[in-house]
């Protein structure tokens, strides 16, 4: 018998080499190893090596076994003992509305507003006849070591011999003379713009600042001039290597002002050519400019017959959920819209018509099965947008379809109850960091502390990411809202989060990670370090596990991987990117002062 087993032992043994020498070796695309990895997984949370193949993650461990994957074909980076996080997603962003970010000045992250007007003056003197010198959001005045916005003199002053254009957020926007005698402002030439204040001094002249909410700013920046074709691709592209370096590796479009499918040109461009250097989900809010009809009949219309397309319908060729259609969002209609100004006092629609507008539209889009997103800042509106639902699901069931509230800065425990029951997800945005000094000055610094209601939020389970906003109410570094949610503190060093009211570095990097891919039904695919997940991580220039609170806001990338490909560089590894083309046009304020500020 022990002869027996002898022998079929040795036979298998034989069997199992014979097998191995005849089997090829299948080499790693890339390896990374001599890392700090934080894989966001708990069965193995640290390693210092991953292998990719084929756009995935296919190995996670140390650098010994995971250099035996390598062959003479293998790309093999050295990460210098950095640290290594899952890429970021901001699940509420809007980068197609950038497709003229190459023709502004951006202040985002600038420290001081005597910088700021500087800029404008070298810009003027770049700008050719015809243009305008912009500067359109992504700044606070808050941020400003002077703490306060430009007067109207000073950039009157800045810029004299091209018109001028600033807005702040969806708040504030300045013309300067040449601006408004360009726009023909106390004319019968200037339409009248939707909810727009504009200042008048002492003698009844305007003074060419104006005061308003979303849809007053949308429309003064579409009578400014329009970039061409070749310059929204390039607008799209510098927007791109921004998002990169953040450490960004998906963004999800939360609606364009210009809508599927005639508005995505620019990024279909950049599809077609294979130069998606970012994984691009969006959803689109049917908002059509030539009719009244309510946007949810708009966007039927749209993906039915003009440009069909299904929910969760990947429309890029070569890269999973590269160019995905997500639904509609992130308003369902102009009519129940909110605007989250924090310089007014809160913008409340009246019940009636909220219950009436969310009832009708919401039931379309769930016999639809078209997953959505709302829009809504403020207690005061979700609690009737949420009546309207329950009433909704009661003849018209979800069946599992997921939907989302954008926002949501002032929802108490009581709605988030009620919405996680319903099964909705919360996409919070970063305001407060970057505007919660206004927000004290009209509500409080005590209800500011509990604005968002961090802790609760994270506690009650109710799926839930956190986001910028970008481009216009905020810039679209989400460095900043970790370093506010963690440390409490705004852009202006005030504190604006209560203590027992913040999260800690591992909860709320989870909430740029597998939160956010919530939102795209893809929270098992992405968002960790892991075998199968898909290839998407970043490599730090400093430790965010370690370094200083004060010093998480100046966190970036020096390596960020999409799909398995380098797509941003710093450093030694700038050459393993692609290089970035030069902006058009030729005057581009990109060209000589960058998009985001980074310190030297």
């Amino acid at each position: 018998m022990k002869k027996i087993i002898t022998l079929i032992s040795t036979t298998l043994i034989t069997f199992g080499i014979y097998a191995q020498s005849n089997t090829s070796f299948v080499s790693a695309d890339v390896i990374v190893h001599n890392a700090k990895i934080y894989t966001q997984t708990a069965a193995q949370p640290q390693a210092s090596a991953l292998a990719v193949k084929g756009g995935r993650i296919y190995a996670v461990g140390n650098d010994a076994d995971i250099l035996a994957l390598a062959d003479e074909k293998t790309q093999v980076i050295d990460a210098e003992g950095k640290r290594m996080i899952p890429g970021l997603e901001d699940s509420h962003i809007h980068p197609l509305n950038e497709r003229n970010f190459n023709y502004k000045v951006r202040w985002d992250g600038l420290p001081t507003l005597k910088r700021a007007l500087e800029m404008l003056t070298e810009q003027a003197a770049r700008t050719p006849e015809g243009q305008w010198v912009k500067v359109t959001g992504g700044w606070s005045p808050y941020q400003f070591k002077e703490n306060r916005h430009p007067t109207i003199e000073e950039l009157n002053k800045a810029v004299l011999n091209r018109p001028l254009y600033v807005q702040y957020a969806y708040n504030k926007a300045f013309l300067n003379k040449l601006g408004m005698k360009e726009l023909g402002v106390g004319t019968a030439m200037f339409p009248e713009l939707p909810e727009g204040e504009f200042e008048k001094d002492k003698k009844g002249n305007y003074t060419g600042v104006i005061n308003g909410y979303t849809f007053t700013f949308l429309a003064l920046d579409a009578m400014l001039p329009a970039p061409t074709p070749e310059e929204e691709v390039s607008s799209l592209i510098h927007v791109i290597h921004d998002l990169n370096r953040f450490g960004l590796t998906t963004v999800l479009d939360a609606t364009s002002i210009f809508g599927y499918p005639d508005g995505h040109t620019p990024l279909k461009t950049l599809v077609n050519e294979n130069k998606l250097n970012i994984r691009f989900p969006f959803v689109d809010v049917g908002w059509d400019q030539s009719t009244n009809a309510p946007f949810v009949d708009t966007e039927i219309k749209r993906i039915t017959k003009i440009g069909p397309v299904s929910p969760g319908q990947n429309l890029h060729p070569t890269m999973e959920h590269g160019y995905e259609y997500e639904g509609m969002g992130e308003a369902i209609r102009g009519e129940i819209h909110d605007h989250e100004n924090f310089d007014k006092p809160t913008y409340i629609i009246p019940k009636e018509r909220m219950i009436q507008y969310a009832e009708e539209d919401v039931r379309k889009l769930i016999q639809k099965r078209i997953p959505f997103r709302m829009h809504v800042t403020y207690n005061e509106n979700i609690t009737p947008f949420l009546d309207a639902f329950e009433k909704v699901v009661q003849t018209t069931p979800l069946d599992g379809m997921r939907w989302s509230i954008e926002h949501a800065e002032t929802i108490t425990p009581e709605n988030i109850e009620r919405l996680k029951k319903l099964g909705g997800g919360i996409a919070l945005d970063n305001k407060m960091a970057i505007h919660g000094d206004a927000f004290v000055k009209t509500h409080g610094k005590e209800k500011a502390l509990y604005t968002p209601r961090l802790r609760n939020l994270v506690d009650s389970g109710v799926p839930l990411s956190l986001t910028t906003d970008a481009f216009r109410v905020s810039p679209a570094n989400p460095w900043l809202a970790i370093s506010w949610a963690v440390t409490g503190r705004s852009v202006s060093g005030s504190v604006v989060l209560a203590e027992d009211n913040r999260l800690t570095r591992e909860e709320v990097l989870k909430l740029f990670t597998i939160g956010a891919a919530w939102f795209e039904n893809l929270e098992n695919e992405k968002g960790r370090i892991a075998p199968g997940n898909y290839a998407d991580f970043v490599l730090l220039n400093k430790d965010y596990f370690t370094v200083a609170e004060d010093e998480i806001k100046t966190i970036s990338s020096v390596l960020t991987v999409v799909d398995g490909r380098v797509v941003f560089g710093l450093g030694k590894y700038t050459d393993l990117a692609p290089k970035l083309p030069e902006p058009l046009p030729y005057w581009s304020p990109v060209k000589y002062f960058g998009g985001y500020h980074w310190d030297k």
